[in-house]
């Protein structure tokens, strides 16, 4: 999957899930930049991406993302095979 795809609904799901329409979807983005990014608000968020990129997390990818460019690296390496 292109990158600029995965971008265009990761701002669709980070805009419903932390209500931030004017999100910027960038690979250096963190939870400390956004607004109303909490612990109920991040498992949301991943659950969203699962369920949106048809994809499982393990939970050692999960604590090793430290950024959204993280995050896209998993969710292309997931739908590329």
């Amino acid at each position: 999957m292109e990158i600029t795809e995965i971008k265009t609904n990761l701002k669709a799901i980070f805009s419903k899930v932390f209500q931030a329409h004017d999100i910027e979807i960038t690979e250096s983005l963190t939870a400390d930049q956004v607004n109303k990014w909490d612990s109920l608000s991040h498992l949301t968020m991943i659950a969203e991406v699962e369920s949106t990129f048809g994809i499982k997390f393990k939970l050692k990818e999960l604590v090793g993302m430290k950024n959204v460019g993280d995050m896209i690296t998993l969710i292309q390496e997931k739908t590329s095979t």
